[in-house]
């Protein structure tokens, strides 16, 4: 059979028969994997010494859009990425261009609704909350809400993780603002106006963050994904640095990013092997080591399968999260597309 045409293991003959064809294969290609983010630099070393298969990890610093980019101009190269991990706006849109193969891994029954596309051309993998990251030793007081970074003294300081046109962590921090701000998911435009506040206070900080940049001292106030500033945190202790992470109190804002195997990948069976792994209770909990949510935590702690002392560490949050529609996140991110230039530009 043609392993590209696969929508389940079912179709090789069963989980085995994928193991052995995405052996016989022997490689896998990713891209826009960082190591320390949501753990992928352990993952991938778990998935290659399981299964012996070897993953080619190109560009991790590269955003959603870049992974949409590579799979629409490298068509029918051996360099396509063969799978994407990608934020929500992307993934949507991604399947609507029809650039992905559908695809149900073994627990996708116990996926809930919302966080799939129901053949499973895009799968929710895990999520968290945008936070708000500080190097505690280099401000007096760390913000603890978007209306906090407006103040005078974290001019020039405040950083996002990305343009939030092309990162799905970006336009989370927008959205985030957004809700801070009065809007709603059906309105993201508050969020793009207290991003123009922040510029023209002199507060906004155009570096992208990474652990280079916190290092140095070139973003020492961050806004992004819980799950990166809480594994920054004991990176930067080692560097005598006291990276503190706090969910704004205003604009709790929860987001699931998404697998999606790219529909000409050049390994097809390793891509789906792949997606099973990540979908197993092995892949999740390794996910939630990095202080991601996993999509089947609520089930894996039903059924005691949960790393628990991985799931004490998390951050802290109260109330149950919200989030938006893809429907709600498709007209978010058009709307950002057309304003965020301007708002930020000048």
């Amino acid at each position: 059979m043609d392993a590209r045409t696969a929508t389940s293991a079912a179709d090789f003959g069963g989980f085995d028969k994928l193991v052995e064809a995405a052996k016989k294969e022997g490689d896998l290609h990713v891209i826009a994997l960082p190591p320390d983010w949501a753990n992928y630099g352990e993952i991938i070393k778990a998935f290659e010494a399981k299964y012996g298969i070897k993953i080619e990890s190109e560009d991790p610093d590269a955003s959603s859009a870049d992974e949409i980019n590579a799979v629409k101009t490298r068509k029918g190269q051996d360099r396509a990425p063969d799978v994407l991990d990608l934020g929500q706006s992307f993934a949507i849109s991604g399947a609507a261009e029809g650039l992905f193969a559908p695809y149900k891994v073994r627990t996708f029954d116990q996926i809930p609704e919302g966080q799939k596309e129901p053949t499973g051309l895009w799968v929710n993998d895990y999520g968290g909350y945008i936070s708000i990251g500080c190097d505690a030793k280099k401000i007096t007081t760390c913000p603890e809400s978007f209306a906090d970074l407006l103040k005078p003294e974290y001019k020039g300081k405040v950083a996002l993780n990305g343009n939030p046109t092309k990162s799905g962590s970006a336009f989370a921090g927008v959205y985030a603002a957004s809700i801070a701000g009065g809007g709603s998911f059906d309105d993201i435009q508050p969020g793009i106006d207290f991003f123009k506040k922040l510029k023209d206070a002199g507060n906004f900080n155009p570096v992208e963050t990474t652990p280079a940049t916190i290092e140095k001292g070139e973003t020492q106030i961050s806004i992004d994904w819980d799950y990166n500033n809480a594994a920054y945190a004991p990176q930067m202790a080692a560097k005598g640095i006291d990276w503190k992470v706090n969910v704004p109190t205003d604009g709790k804002y929860f987001q699931m990013y998404a697998q999606a195997i790219n529909k000409d990948a050049p390994h097809p069976a390793a891509a789906r092997l792949w997606q099973e792994f990540l979908y197993s209770p092995e892949g999740q909990n390794l996910y939630l080591k990095g202080f991601a949510r996993p999509v089947l935590m609520p089930v894996m702690q039903s059924d005691g399968t949960i790393d628990k002392a991985a799931a004490d560490a998390l951050p802290e949050v109260e109330g149950e999260p919200a989030f938006p529609s893809p429907e709600q996140i498709d007209a978010a991110k058009a709307k950002l597309a057309s304003g965020w230039d301007a708002a930020i530009s000048g």
